[in-house]
């Protein structure tokens, strides 16, 4: 049995609507659009949602970007680099999938995923790309001897997924977005693996968004928004309130109303990210112009003021020049002093300096305010 999908109320679908025409709006801007900095968006909201927060994994956005880019000079764990790169493999083949004409869900397809997930850290007693072997349990973070959940027991587990997968091809009168946290709460919740079961239910919830057809999943995501301090908190008192055991039979209201709160505020992000993005654009064409400096030398520019620093090779590639231009580029900016180098050559990185346009900066830096759509 899996949980069953409530009902919404009227406040539910009035913020629905309201998520429903953000993400349409979006949709318009990002197919619409040939700006200059909208593969830099992508790749900062591919970055931002890679770094596995919410898995307690310390890697910044712009070290997730750097690493994604194929950087080997980044100052992070091996551990934190290998799951980076993992959930951004995982994003980058849910990506794939979104118009794939005769997809199917299957427990295939769903172990495969885990394995992109967490191949790396296979063994025998927790593998990877297959069902856990035996029982597993949620430590109370309080007092690791208690367990706060004990998943099914494993022999109720080929029935569970079958039910799971016949649900997520059937017919539905429910809303995608609302399907797609029902998927997240009942995978999370059957916990079919030895490891990676959060990580899998949260990339199994964006999938099923990005085959929605709205937006892409670096646009739709709501990994990011769920490793905020506060929302990590909130999503883990959320799966505690169903109880230490597997119980299906009872009303998931407020965990459908956190997740509306997350798409929404999530497309509020996305949103202040693409507005500030084009405004700090602009700024820095008005004041690249007053410098008598290349017109290319914005995008090394709106890099910094956006992400806090910019690499040679991402401004050789983003503006297609030779390694030598890039770094003469760099270096007349460094003499201007717009830009300071920091760090060794191979890990050289660039940084705003005393003579970086001001008003960019104060534009980028500037905190957005996100609203609590059930708030009046």
């Amino acid at each position: 049995m899996l949980f069953p999908v409530p009902g919404l109320t009227k406040d539910d679908l009035r913020v629905l609507a309201e998520i429903d025409a953000m993400r349409e709006h979006l949709r318009r801007l990002v197919q619409g659009a040939s700006v200059p900095w909208l593969d830099g968006l992508r790749k900062y909201l591919t970055a931002d949602a890679a770094s596995n927060t919410i898995e307690g994994f310390k890697v910044s956005t712009i070290d997730a970007q750097d690493l994604i880019a194929g950087e080997r000079d980044v100052e992070v764990s091996a551990e934190d680099r290998e799951e980076t790169l993992a959930y951004q493999r995982m994003m980058t083949y849910i990506q794939t999938l979104h118009d794939v004409s005769d997809f199917r869900y299957d427990k295939g397809l769903l172990n495969a995923m885990h394995w992109m997930l967490q191949g790396h850290r296979h063994t025998p007693r927790r593998p990877a790309g297959q069902w856990r072997p035996g029982p597993v349990y949620v430590t109370d973070p309080r007092d690791a001897s208690v367990a706060a959940y004990t998943a099914p027991d494993v022999q109720q587990l080929p029935d569970l997924m079958n039910e799971l997968v016949d649900w997520l091809n059937a017919d539905s009168q429910a809303p995608p977005l609302v399907r797609a946290a029902m998927a997240h709460l009942d995978l999370v919740s059957i916990h079919p693996w030895s490891d990676g079961n959060g990580r899998m239910s949260r990339s199994l919830q964006t999938l099923l968004i990005a085959r929605e057809g709205v937006l892409a999943p670096e646009f739709s995501s709501i990994e990011a928004w769920l490793g905020r301090p506060g929302n990590t908190w909130q999503y883990y008192q959320l799966l505690n309130a169903r109880g230490p055991q597997y119980r299906p039979d009872q009303d998931v209201s407020d965990w459908i109303r956190f997740n509306l709160l997350a798409y929404h505020q999530q497309a509020q992000t996305v949103q202040g990210r693409w507005d500030r993005s084009a405004a700090v654009w602009e700024q820095l064409e008005t004041a690249v112009a007053a410098l008598g400096l290349d017109s290319r030398t914005v995008s090394a520019l709106h890099d910094v003021a956006m992400t806090g620093r910019v690499r040679r090779a991402g401004y050789e590639l983003a503006e297609g020049l030779s390694t030598h231009q890039a770094q003469r580029d760099l270096r007349d900016l460094g003499e201007l002093g717009v830009l300071v180098a920091s760090g060794r050559t191979r890990a050289r990185t660039y940084v705003a300096g005393p003579q970086f346009p001001e008003q960019a900066l104060q534009t980028a830096r500037t905190p957005m305010i996100l609203t609590d759509p059930y708030r009046p």
